[in-house]
């Protein structure tokens, strides 16, 4: 086995190719049971209506899942780069949302490698992606910050 690389800052600003997907109501639904969520509006398209939505909205952290669903392989950016996936962890994730998401839409995906920090004397180093999400209608819907952390070699005798 060769060594293994480390992730640095000459990594900002690469991007993942875009990816896109629609919206499904059957995939939602199974989301939805998965989380236990189940307020009317997420499951009734008249519910939905009547709070001010042009169909079924989705929960924010979904758009998590369709990110990840949206890609043939998710972590095409991590293996580019030759990281190993056996030395990822799922940090945090943030969202900021611009406009409706609704069952129907079709989202596309623009990842990019926003910033890299070393973190515990090098032991591990965070990376953040942002990533803007636009609908059918090219319209800015969302931007999502994915906060990975990557853990580097010899990082189990580090402080």
């Amino acid at each position: 086995m060769g060594a293994l690389r480390r992730i640095d800052e000459t990594f900002v600003g690469r991007r993942r190719s875009p990816t896109s997907i629609k919206v499904e109501a059957s995939q939602l639904r199974m989301f939805l049971r998965s989380i236990g969520e189940d307020q009317p509006i997420f499951h009734d398209l008249e519910v939905a209506r009547a709070a001010g939505f042009r169909g079924i909205p989705i929960p924010a952290t979904y758009l998590f899942c369709l990110h990840m669903l949206s890609a043939k392989e998710p972590y095409e950016l991590y293996r580019d780069i030759g990281i190993e996936l056996g030395r990822l962890l799922h940090g945090e994730q943030s969202f900021t949302y611009r406009a409706q998401v609704c069952v129907g839409d079709v989202l596309t995906f623009e990842a990019e490698i926003s910033d890299v920090v070393d973190k515990k004397n090098g032991a591990m180093t965070l990376v953040s992606q942002t990533i803007r999400v636009k609908n059918q209608d090219e319209q800015h819907v969302a931007d999502m910050v994915l906060n990975t952390i990557v853990l580097n070699p010899g990082c189990e005798n580090a402080a």
